[in-house]
């Protein structure tokens, strides 16, 4: 429900505090991984989970957004993330053990799943649609230069200061999220007659912790013959097959698969599916092949990243802005066309590709995504009816997490196959990591230009003429 604009701008400051801290948290405590490994004499694997755990426990709780939205508003779970990621600082903070930082990255994990796919639905509520566009872009900017700025961030405290320190900084951010939170957030209606679907709640939670588990810790072909990571995919894929089948016959779902139904939406979920391969297929690739073929250090693969980030922070209010006064299919389209050129130019690149060269492109791929991913999640979201947008972004998400942790395994072996053939017929390891990293970005590149004559079906399509959920079991109300 739309509400006067100066309430609004508060509401948006509340939510990209939280979401913004977040995004901040996790990029900055990947930095940590090899300090924690010396203070508690612990092994790369088992520090490994520091980044695992939160994804797998994000991953599980999102599927249960919508529901708890839709039972008891948004507004408290939203709050309720906000009090666990503080919680969970705390914890990290105060860790004297490994599986004391482990426990807080979990509780973390939850409360980003809780928050994240409530932030947009949060806004949205505080804007008309016409400006929704505008205000994603912004949102968008926040979200996207968090990950760029945090490897800095935590450099920068590891370097003066102690890993607790990569805990301690979320505090005044939580804090300041917590109180704009409860003086600005409105306290949206909740519908006591949501039934708990504990059936779907316990094959989607499983299934997704278990493939989410599997693909998190593959590195290899011989990873996935072994039972250990086989027969948690294989079962986790057949609880996800189960819980489909499930939600389509249960009166009131966990998780609404009618909202596929809605072109708009089911094609913005495709495209964001998409480029969500592309980025995280790209921050698996990219430092393989600036420092295995091009012959980069890891300190200019690190910095390499940012034009990228900078880039796509910056193109999204615009984006977002054109999307309010064009037709969503021209900037969506476009952003697809430059990712795919900026892929295919790095594939064609050889060993001797400049610097400068390398960050063009990179640049170029954030413009690209800057223009297509937010975008199309926004026409998506803006096709379904207002109480629908926390389930439409929850499976969004569900759906960009499965679709990427795929996408990501499935490059990794092929880089790993192609460069052992090429190492195998006499090539030296950076020809061989050449020859791998540009077909895997040409496939990438050919991937994202099948997304283009899918962008051009988009339009600005209003909440009433979704009318194909309609007859679903079950509505959400906020």
């Amino acid at each position: 429900m739309p509400i006067e604009s100066q309430h609004g701008s508060k509401v948006l400051i509340s939510v990209l505090l939280g979401t913004f801290t977040v995004s901040l948290n996790n990029s900055a405590l990947n930095l940590a991984i090899a300090e924690l490994m010396n203070v508690f004499d612990a092994s790369a694997i088992q520090v490994s989970w520091v980044v695992t755990l939160f994804l797998i426990s994000m991953g599980m709780t999102m599927p249960l957004t919508g529901y708890l939205a839709d039972r008891f508003s948004r507004r408290r779970i939203y709050l309720l993330g906000l009090w666990l990621f503080l919680s969970g600082s705390l914890l990290g903070a105060m860790a004297q053990q490994l599986t004391g930082v482990l426990l807080a990255r979990g509780i973390q994990g939850i409360a980003a799943g809780l928050m994240i796919p409530l932030s947009l639905s949060l806004i949205f509520a505080s804007y008309p649609s016409e400006q929704r566009g505008r205000i994603s872009g912004i949102w968008g900017f926040a979200v996207m230069i968090a990950p760029a700025i945090g490897p800095s961030v935590g450099g920068l405290l590891l370097e003066v200061s102690h890993w607790r320190m990569l805990f301690v900084m979320n505090l005044p951010f939580a804090l300041a999220a917590l109180i704009c939170g409860h003086l600005y957030l409105q306290p949206g209606g909740a519908n006591r007659q949501r039934h708990f679907d504990l059936p779907g709640f316990v094959l989607v939670t499983l299934g997704m912790g278990a493939v989410l588990f599997s693909l998190g810790t593959t590195s290899s072909l011989d990873d996935l013959r072994s039972l250990d990571h086989a027969v948690p995919l294989l079962l986790g894929i057949g609880l996800l097959i189960a819980f489909v089948s499930v939600e389509r016959r249960v009166e009131q779902p966990l998780l609404d698969l009618s909202l596929f139904a809605v072109s708009g939406y089911r094609t913005s979920v495709i495209i964001a599916c998409v480029q969500a391969v592309v980025t995280f297929g790209c921050i698996l690739l990219i430092p393989l092949w600036m420092q295995h073929a091009l012959g980069f250090s890891a300190l200019t693969t690190g910095m390499i990243f940012l034009p990228t980030a900078i880039a796509a922070a910056c193109c999204s209010p615009l984006a977002g802005s054109m999307i309010d006064r064009k037709p969503p299919r021209w900037v969506v389209a476009a952003g697809l066309v430059v990712t795919a050129g900026s892929l295919f130019g790095m594939g064609l690149q050889s060993q001797l590709a400049p610097l400068w060269v390398v960050a063009i492109l990179m640049g170029l791929r954030g413009i690209g995504q800057g223009f297509a991913y937010l975008p199309s999640t926004t026409v998506g979201l803006n096709a379904l009816p207002d109480g629908s947008i926390a389930q439409g972004s929850a499976m969004n998400n569900i759906a960009r997490r499965l679709v990427s942790s795929l996408g990501v395994v499935a490059l990794s072996l092929f880089y790993d196959f192609r460069v052992s053939q090429a190492l195998a017929g006499g090539a030296s390891m950076p020809q061989a990591s050449s020859l791998a990293s540009s077909e895997a970005f040409i496939a990438l590149a050919l991937l994202t230009c099948c997304m283009i004559p899918l962008a051009l079906t988009l339009r600005r399509e209003s909440p009433k003429e979704a009318a194909a959920p309609s007859t679903a079991p079950c509505r959400t109300r906020s």
